[in-house]
């Protein structure tokens, strides 16, 4: 919850207007939802994608205060994070619902970025696989191979976000092997090869050039650091060359 339109519009202009336009990068970013129809006009002639960072999983219907994926889908979206750990720890989101997002915005031909990731508490209990398994198991129970493939996961441990702490790159690197495993377990190998997955909590210029020099991370979901034009640039320079991001 940063940035006015005005203020997001100013802040991607600084991104389209520099070295952001690489096409061996996929850059998305996800402005609130009351910027995203001027900053998409913004984007329409950059190689950067237009992100939402929620959606309601109904089309239409009674629900104040919610975003329907066919609003989403007029204003040019292609991507929508889904299940961020802010909305599972503080807005009580469960995993039930968090499947019904992904479902939904797969029908709507946009792309799911599925956020999953463990509490201090559970990590310090050693529960962080049990946790991760569970997330990943409900929240892409159903879904054929070919639209598996189709999203985008996120490893964000609840613990590193807004915090400045970090997973260790080797860390981060073994529990995203550990995702891609669990997603060849539901959906095969071949999926498992293919489908990104990132890391997210507290990515900053001082610890990308590690972290995605691991084996297993494809690429970073970036909070804070995002809001900042010199470091995203920074981090979408280190992005460069990495085989899929």
């Amino acid at each position: 919850m940063h940035n006015t339109a005005g203020e997001a519009v100013e802040l991607v202009r600084s991104l389209v207007s520099s070295r952001s336009t690489k096409k061996d990068v996929d850059v998305v970013v996800c402005p609130p939802f009351t910027a995203l129809r001027d900053v998409g006009e913004e984007l329409k002639s950059y190689h950067i994608r237009l992100g939402a960072q929620n959606v309601h999983w109904e089309d239409t219907g009674a629900f104040t205060g919610e975003i329907s994926p066919v609003m989403l889908k007029e204003l040019g979206v292609r991507y929508v994070i889904v299940g961020h750990s802010e909305r599972r720890k503080i807005l009580g989101e469960t995993d039930e619902m968090i499947r019904k997002k992904v479902r939904k915005v797969l029908e709507k031909d946009m792309i799911p970025i599925l956020c999953v990731g463990e509490t201090l508490e559970e990590r310090k209990a050693g529960r962080t696989e049990e946790i991760i398994r569970r997330q990943i198991e409900e929240d892409l129970r159903g879904l054929r191979a070919e639209e598996v493939k189709q999203a985008v996961i996120a490893y964000e441990p609840i613990w590193a976000i807004g915090t400045g702490q970090s997973a260790t790159a080797e860390d981060a690197n073994r529990i995203i092997g550990f995702i891609r495993g669990l997603v060849g377990d539901l959906a095969g190998q071949e999926t498992a090869a293919a489908i990104r997955i990132l890391y997210g909590g507290s990515v900053k210029p001082e610890n990308v050039r590690k972290l995605l020099g691991q084996p297993h991370i494809d690429g970073a979901l970036v909070g804070g650091a995002s809001l900042k034009a010199g470091e995203f640039l920074y981090i979408i320079d280190e992005a460069s060359g990495k085989e899929k991001i």
